[in-house]
């Protein structure tokens, strides 16, 4: 089925050899060693991560935002490169040749045997079992693997390990009183900078969770605050996570703290609703800097706070993509499973780069890169890569969606429309191969499925077509001040969200901000003939002439008269060229994950509100 394009993730894949070149020492000893080196290797990796999230809460003390953008996009590709040493270790230290050698089925066998043994009492054991499997199939040749050599199926539960000391606090409003229990919270929280005006703050937060829980508001014996051991740390803002638990029932919560204009501490907002939660943990954002030993531990936590996240979406969100990844194919093999719809071309305009398709039934679109791109387009496979890549790097203040990407994808073949079929053999015969009852895609992307802004246009009343039209300009704004120009702005390449926001997906054409040039249309000559197709100006490759974009993106009158009333500004090359200066002017600016009504009326200099 799935494998990932790095380096071949935990995917359930039919019996393939493994061979290990045999050394002098007896096999179980042989085997035991390499399962040791194994699990070093993801040891190392964990405690790399760990200390991300650590430099993250130094740098977030110092106001160093520059720097905690640099952590959270260089962690990125840390499991890559432990994968990739440790891979080479083995090979180099065990002469592992791949596949060659009678009993090296056994042999691979047994490393699997010691390496569940060694995860015993681990804190990790779905993270490294996930290792095992990225560095199993660097060394093993084919890409089709069986639960006797790798972790299709989890090996070790994760239920009920938790850390020492806990991963959560609790604390105990009806024995302390509320204030003093938040006073804890906050103290709990180890942060060394002094805050502006925590008296102030702890006003705010009192009567905001007053507020939520109007009296008379019963208490049960079981009343509690639950909050996890660290923040979670992401651009500009820390985030304190936790749940008030009474009774039968638990309330999830989240409280910003930031830095105010003189760099001291404040407590920002707090955010309960299921919205608010939503929008915080999207995937179309840059992933969190948070501190677990166990990460099982908090991942169980989120998920009571938000069910319908699911575990894949939550890993990921904080950090551990490529668990997120195993998990996301394990989902969708259950799919798979329980599902009968067909593989179809996915609805709307073609795209000139890419052949979308997608399951009905499941909520994601899978892309292929096209053999032959329109010249139109002026790009190849491996820029349109590099696009992809830039994309998983880049900080995508909820508005561009997080992808997944794949290499050598096994489908059923009964599950594909013949129209798909023919549409890939057409379009992408490089990609595509057959292999008995399947069909082999050897790269993709997968997105989560939305729908495509110029359909949802087709259908909506005057309401959401003005909601729609502040929303695609309130995205490409706030991509703008994080130094992102969409490229290409079609109403095809943004998608609307079940919440209603507008995001982009398509990203062939993105370029950074400071590399575009925007100009204004010189006058014609006198003389010039109106009806000519020539142009009377020069243009260069990175030239930007946003009065047109009202010529290919406003052709409905009432879609533009929308647009004109929220983003008239974004048709004139004045506000993209004062972006720019500011983004030159080295001061970072943050698209904030909640909204500006939340916040306890505070402002703030580097602050973009993020407007739903």
């Amino acid at each position: 089925m799935l494998s990932d394009l790095s380096n071949h993730d935990i995917l359930p894949m039919p019996i393939a050899s493994a061979a290990l070149a045999q050394r002098h020492a007896p096999p179980a000893e042989q085997a035991r060693a390499i399962a040791i080196a194994l699990l070093d290797g993801f040891d190392k990796h964990y405690a790399l991560f760990r200390e991300c999230a650590r430099a993250a809460k130094r740098h977030f003390e110092a106001g160093n935002w520059l720097a905690i953008q640099h952590v959270a996009r260089d962690r990125i590709d840390f499991y890559d490169r432990r994968v990739s040493e440790t891979a080479e270790r083995v090979t180099r230290e065990f002469r592992t040749t791949g596949l060659d050698g009678a009993g090296s089925d056994s042999l691979w066998e047994q490393v699997k045997l010691h390496y569940i043994g060694l995860l015993i009492d681990h804190r990790q054991p779905e993270c490294a079992e996930t290792f095992f499997n990225s560095v199993s199939a660097k060394i093993l040749h084919r890409v089709y693997f069986h639960n006797r050599f790798i972790f299709v199926r989890p090996a070790i539960s994760t239920e009920h390990i938790d850390a020492d000391p806990p991963s959560y606090k609790s604390y105990y409003p009806l024995q302390q009183g509320l204030r003093d229990a938040l006073v804890d919270i906050v103290l709990d929280l180890g942060f060394e900078r002094r805050f502006a005006d925590f008296r102030r703050d702890l006003r705010r937060l009192l009567a905001a969770f007053r507020a939520r829980f109007p009296r008379p508001f019963a208490l049960e014996p079981n009343h509690q605050i639950q909050v996890l051991s660290s923040p979670f740390f992401r651009n500009q803002t820390a985030y304190v996570v936790g749940r008030v638990v009474n009774g039968i029932h638990s309330y999830p919560f989240v409280v910003p703290v930031k830095h105010d204009g003189e760099g001291r501490l404040c407590l920002d907002a707090l955010l309960m609703d299921d919205a608010d939660l939503a929008f915080l943990f999207s995937a179309n954002r840059a992933y969190f800097l948070v501190d677990m030993e166990v990460p099982s531990a908090y991942i169980a936590f989120l998920r009571a706070m938000m069910p319908d996240k699911t575990a894949a979406e939550l890993y990921t969100m904080v950090g551990l993509q490529k668990a997120g990844k195993n998990l996301f194919f394990r989902d969708f093999l259950h799919h798979l499973r329980h599902s009968r719809d067909k593989f179809i071309i996915a609805p709307g305009i073609k795209g000139l780069v890419m052949s979308v398709f997608t399951l009905p039934s499941y909520p994601y679109v899978f892309k292929v890169i096209k053999d032959k791109i329109a010249a139109s387009k002026d790009t190849d496979r491996q820029r349109v890569k590099e696009k992809y890549t830039l994309v998983k790097h880049h900080d995508r203040v909820g508005r561009m969606t997080d992808i997944l990407e794949y290499s050598d994808v096994a489908f059923p073949r009964d599950r594909f429309s013949e129209e798909l079929v023919a549409e890939l053999l057409a379009v992408a015969p490089s990609v595509v191969e057959f292999e008995g009852d399947h069909v082999i895609v050897k790269h993709l992307y997968i997105e989560r499925r939305m729908i495509p802004l110029n359909i949802y246009l087709e259908r909506a009343d005057d309401a959401q077509r003005m909601h729609a039209m502040r929303e695609y300009g309130n995205a490409l704004k706030e991509l703008a001040a994080v130094n992102i120009f969409a490229g290409d702005l079609l109403f095809k390449n943004f998608g609307v969200t079940r919440f209603g926001r507008v995001v982009f997906y398509d990203y062939d054409e993105i370029d950074y901000l400071v590399d575009c040039n925007f100009r204004r249309i010189p006058e014609p000559p006198p003389g010039y003939d109106e009806m000519s197709d020539d142009v009377w100006y020069p243009v260069g490759q990175k030239d930007i002439f946003p009065e047109e974009f009202a010529t290919f993106l406003l052709t409905d009158p009432k879609t533009r008269d929308c647009f004109m009333q929220c983003h008239a500004d974004l048709l004139g090359p004045e506000w993209w060229q004062a972006t720019q200066r500011e983004i030159r002017s080295g001061r970072l600016v943050e698209v904030l994950s909640y909204t500006a009504a939340s916040r306890f009326g505070r402002g703030g200099a580097g602050i973009l509100a993020d407007i739903r």
